[in-house]
């Protein structure tokens, strides 16, 4: 599939006005990266449904149209803005723990283990009974059957993936729940009357508007990340017994505050529902049903505040018995087939995950695109909406586009092929070097307003 393909059949989904798409432009081409997966096609076609949202935010509040063009090329760059950031000239710390990898099981399966957090890495030991040397737990896992290990770790709540090939894992009940699920759902959930987007100047689409963000690592503060790029104010949320990966709190943060709250107490529970109470969009990364149960579910905040546009991001979908299951990006593509395929065409002995972690990415800017036409749709209709994403949904919409014969063989990018891709900006963290915004909008660039800070850095409150 190409990439104004997908482009189109995206918009399609998100129920976007097609006489925009005339207003869109696409340049370049797959193979991008070293892969047999039309990545490319992938980043260049919702990067640019996340910017040609934004420009339909801006005709929305002020009749302008405005022309939106990606290339593709930047678009692969931000795909992997983890990968090329630089904070004062230097590699920031590898947040990959050496236990994090691909084992090979007794019956010759291949499992991949996530322990990139101390109580993942610690879970995962308790299940195996082993130390904690990469060499250990290979002994241990050669124990294990492969399926019996996946199912053990999956029970003790762990991250962790057994490799399937795309017939095994569209075997699974949980494959046959997400077959007839959208890519992208987006639906009123209440009623309230319409409210326009953002208040004050609209000089960027998302001017005066308010975003809460509750997501860690990448997929979710991509989106957040977006919607700030386009002008919102967005609020990152963190708690404060959290882990979390410095590197993508750099990357990921530029464009926003961000403050702690303990949603364990009634305290912190309460300062986000009075935060909620002026947010237009409520942005979660949690697993299924985690906030519902202290009081934060879309129905919830719907109920609460009327008129909130409810984005949530999961690993394997809403529905089906892996719903709360805890996942990655790549354990996602170790699961669903993806990493299973990359090995056979690079004929691996292992197996081999994506030239980036593309089911984040593009997940991420899949609900940013999605928020931003909630919000059109409410400043039309009213409403309350509600707006659920999952890397399996977008891994399994990457398969569709079919595979390129040889891709695996196309040359990497290297950081030196990027300069023209990146910018810079003084932060707290020091000078920090990273991908720019990939969409451009003629009228309305996409910029940060604001440099990454410190966890914790501002208040719980919002600015005027």
């Amino acid at each position: 599939m190409h990439p104004e393909q997908a482009l189109f059949a995206l918009w399609r989904t998100v129920g976007g006005d097609p006489a925009a798409l005339e207003r869109v432009g696409i340049e370049g081409g797959d193979p991008g990266l070293p892969s047999v997966y039309r990545v490319g096609a992938l980043a260049a076609s919702t990067v640019a449904a996340a910017g040609l949202a934004a420009a339909e935010c801006l005709r929305e509040r002020t009749g302008r149209a405005q022309r939106v063009t990606v290339s593709l090329r930047r678009a692969l760059a931000v795909f992997r803005s983890e990968r090329y950031l630089r904070v004062d000239g230097g590699l920031p710390p590898d947040p990959r723990h050496p236990v994090t990898g691909f084992y090979e099981t007794r019956d010759h399966r291949w499992i991949q283990l996530h322990a990139n957090f101390p109580h993942h890495l610690q879970g995962i030991l308790d299940v195996l009974g082993s130390g904690g040397e990469p060499a250990q737990v290979a002994a241990a896992i050669r124990g294990w059957d492969g399926a019996a290990l996946d199912a053990a770790l999956a029970e003790a709540g762990m991250c962790a993936a057994l490799i399937r090939s795309p017939r095994e894992w569209g075997e699974l009940e949980q494959a046959r729940a997400l077959e007839h699920m959208p890519l992208l759902e987006i639906e009123r959930i209440g009623d309230a009357p319409p409210r326009p987007i953002g208040a004050g100047s609209a000089e960027r689409p998302l001017a005066g508007t308010r975003v809460l963000d509750l997501t860690r690592i990448i997929a979710g503060p991509v989106a957040g990340r977006t919607l700030a790029q386009h002008g919102a104010q967005v609020l990152l949320v963190n708690g404060p017994h959290l882990p979390n990966i410095p590197a993508l709190v750099i990357d990921n943060g530029r464009g926003k505050r961000s403050t702690l709250l303990d949603l364990r107490d009634e305290p912190g529970c309460d300062a986000l529902h009075a935060l909620a109470a002026d947010a237009d969009v409520f942005l979660q990364g949690y697993r299924p049903g985690a906030l519902a149960a202290r009081g934060f579910g879309a129905a919830e905040l719907a109920r609460r505040h009327p008129g909130i546009v409810c984005v949530s991001i999961s690993a394997y979908g809403q529905v089906g018995p892996w719903a709360g299951r805890r996942g990655f990006d790549s354990l996602v593509q170790s699961a669903s087939g993806i990493a299973w395929t990359e090995q056979r065409a690079a004929r691996q002995s292992s197996p081999r995950h994506l030239p980036c972690q593309a089911l984040d990415h593009a997940s991420g800017y899949l609900a940013a695109c999605g928020a931003m036409i909630a919000l059109a749709r409410r400043a039309r209709e009213g409403g309350s909406w509600q707006v659920r994403v999952s890397l399996a949904q977008t891994g399994r919409w990457l398969q569709s586009f079919g595979t390129i014969d040889g891709g695996e063989r196309t040359p990497d990018v290297r950081y030196d092929d990027v300069q023209d891709c990146l910018d810079e900006v003084v932060s707290p963290f020091g000078v920090v070097r990273a991908a720019m915004p990939a969409e451009q909008l003629a009228d309305t660039p996409p910029r940060f307003a604001r440099p990454p800070v410190p966890l914790g850095t501002d208040a719980p409150c919002w600015l005027p």
